[in-house]
């Protein structure tokens, strides 16, 4: 199981919000690309980034700072948050970023996944982000009538091979994994499943990597100083 430890990017710093709350929000780097390079230095392969503006508004208003992280940390770099148009996609995996995160897209205009997917394949990944079982958009500010697991098995339907899973209730507020969310979509759905959302322990880590998942995703533990790293991508082993 991968490790990937998350940047979210507001006016180009690192932040983490509580509970994806856009008025709890912690700046914990003005320089985000020191914070990869410091990912790299642990020995991390990857990193998780977020433009929470673009997730919100749409569009790419963090582009230069993703950009620099990736350029100068050299990690395999996945990037989400706002990506709504081929255009977009484009931009950043011409810029050299590895793999594009669809999100609000993905749910709304599902001739653009189809698009994204026969067009780069293992470069497009979606993220279900979900709140009371139901998925979040835009920058979880909506919540849509659907049951997430009709709608991540309608997604491997049309093509997703990785799936990033945010339990939004347990994002930032240090509470564990939702293990049992991931137990029901690991044995459920035949794709890459990367668990976001509240992994805070090495347990949780140990727990997800049980479960045969691709990744996990750790942000606010590690800015925290609650999990080594190190130590997280040794029991993801």
């Amino acid at each position: 199981m991968l490790i990937f430890p998350a940047i979210d990017l507001v006016g180009g710093q690192a932040v983490r919000l509580y509970r994806g709350d856009y008025k709890q929000m912690t700046v914990y780097d003005p320089a985000p690309e020191n914070t990869a390079r410091a990912f790299r230095d642990m020995g991390m392969d990857c990193v998780h980034i977020v433009d929470l503006e673009g997730a919100r508004d749409g569009g790419t208003p963090n582009f230069d700072a993703v950009c620099r992280i990736k350029r100068e940390s050299g990690l395999f770099c996945e990037i989400g948050g706002g990506i709504r148009t081929l255009d977009t996609v484009e931009k950043y995996l011409s810029a050299g970023l590895d793999r594009v995160i669809l999100g609000t897209a993905a749910f709304t205009d599902k001739a653009f996944l189809r698009a994204c997917l026969s067009k780069y394949a293992d470069r497009i990944a979606v993220g279900l982000d979900i709140r009371d079982g139901k998925p979040s958009v835009r920058g979880w500010l909506e919540t849509v009538d659907a049951d997430a697991f009709d709608f991540a098995a309608e997604l491997c339907g049309i093509g997703v091979k990785t799936l990033i899973c945010t339990d939004i209730s347990r994002d930032g507020a240090m509470r564990g994994a939702n293990r049992e969310l991931y137990r029901r979509l690991s044995e459920s759905l035949k794709v890459n499943i990367t668990a976001s959302g509240g992994v805070s322990t090495l347990e949780d880590v140990k727990a997800l990597r049980r479960m045969n998942l691709y990744g996990a995703i750790i942000g606010k533990a590690y800015y925290e100083g609650t999990v080594d790293l190190k130590e997280a991508k040794e029991a993801a082993r």
